[in-house]
């Protein structure tokens, strides 16, 4: 592969996304506050519905956000022209659709797939590798030129990785990059995400519902009601305090808690805290 280029840093600030459906207003985000770093690998977690393919597309540029902030490196998506967004889709950030084929031309090889998807970024003038040598640092020389349809699912979706890297981008987000492959091919599409993350110096940020996967990330940020509710990293969970004071309560600790629960913190003997709700602090 070609010479690493600086990773783009993330950062959003309360940022709120609504739709409509079937005539109501639905926050599908109510102010998520977010940093990743310029070259960081992060798993964006939570069940079905939470907003992470939403938070995913705001990060794309594919539509504005109702309310906050988006930062991609210098440029703030909620100000930005349609066009500095069209240059940034083209040059700088590649989004991964979940499923291989919906980020793949069905009658092109892999070959002229990358081809393909390098065009905008070459006509800006932006020097990148040949689309043999993106193949080959995803292991696809021998599938380069065969047909789509003969290559496996993990194969399908390294080509489609390699689409999205063709250009070279700062910022790669990927939605469920490893759903429906069996473990080999996940982790072979995982290493793989990995070692462009590290070798080129790309921020990742993955949409995932696999712990399996979750589990082999540096970092991952759990969306839960349409904001940040949690934080893993090195194998441990944290809770995340947000720049409002909202401290969302794991799982785990919800669960055991009525609404409307009194809980005080008692200072321990060190720097921490004691949550202890009322009805048993009385005792």
């Amino acid at each position: 592969m070609s010479a690493a280029r600086t990773g783009l840093r993330v950062s959003t600030r309360r940022l709120v996304h609504i739709y409509r459906s079937e005539g109501h207003e639905v926050a599908a985000l109510s102010g998520v506050d977010l940093d990743v770093a310029a070259g960081e690998l992060v798993g964006l977690l939570g069940p079905s519905g939470a907003g992470k393919s939403t938070l995913l597309s705001l990060l794309a540029g594919v539509f504005r956000p109702s309310a906050g902030k988006v930062h991609v490196g210098d440029l703030e998506l909620s100000a930005a022209s349609a066009r500095d967004l069209d240059r940034m889709r083209a040059q700088d950030v590649a989004l991964m659709l979940q499923g291989a084929g919906r980020n793949l031309l069905p009658y092109y090889p892999a070959l002229d797939n990358v081809r393909f998807a390098q065009r905008a970024a070459r006509r800006a003038g932006k020097d990148l590798p040949e689309p043999e040598e993106v193949l080959a640092g995803l292991g696809l020389v021998a599938d380069a030129r065969r047909p789509l349809a003969e290559l496996t699912p993990g194969h399908l979706q390294l080509a489609a990785l390699a689409v999205a890297m063709g250009s070279r981008p700062g910022l790669l987000l990927a939605d469920e990059p490893t759903s429906q492959l069996d473990h080999a091919a996940r982790d072979q599409v995982l290493a793989a995400i990995a070692e462009t993350s590290r070798e080129l110096g790309t921020t990742v940020v993955i949409v995932t519902h696999d712990p399996d996967v979750a589990a082999r990330l540096p970092r991952t940020i759990t969306i839960r009601d349409g904001r940040v509710g949690g934080e893993g990293r090195s194998g441990e969970e944290y809770a995340v305090v947000t720049p409002d004071g909202f401290l969302p309560l794991p799982l785990h600790v919800r669960d055991r808690l009525a609404p409307g629960t009194l809980v005080r913190f008692h200072p321990t003997d060190g720097s921490g805290y004691l949550l202890v709700p009322e009805e048993e602090s009385d005792e």
